[in-house]
């Protein structure tokens, strides 16, 4: 049995779902929306992002729609 490391921007992914479903983000909304949210946490967040080719600018949707967060 092997067990399975879920990527922290999965993590990171599945939170933002969950506030579009909570009505607290709109898919449309810019990913820097989501530093309200992260306070002391979102400079380590908005590297992660960046590191995979993301800007604030971008909407949430986009982070929605990957299905595989791979380093390469």
């Amino acid at each position: 049995m092997t067990n399975q490391v879920v990527h922290p921007m999965e993590n990171f992914q599945e939170k933002l779902s969950k506030l579009v479903a909570a009505n607290l983000l709109k898919p449309s909304d810019g990913i820097w929306k989501a530093a309200f949210l992260y306070g002391d946490q979102w400079n380590y967040w908005k590297q992660e992002l960046l590191e995979f080719g993301f800007n604030t600018q971008d909407s949430v949707s986009e982070i929605l729609e990957v299905d595989i967060w791979d380093e390469d």
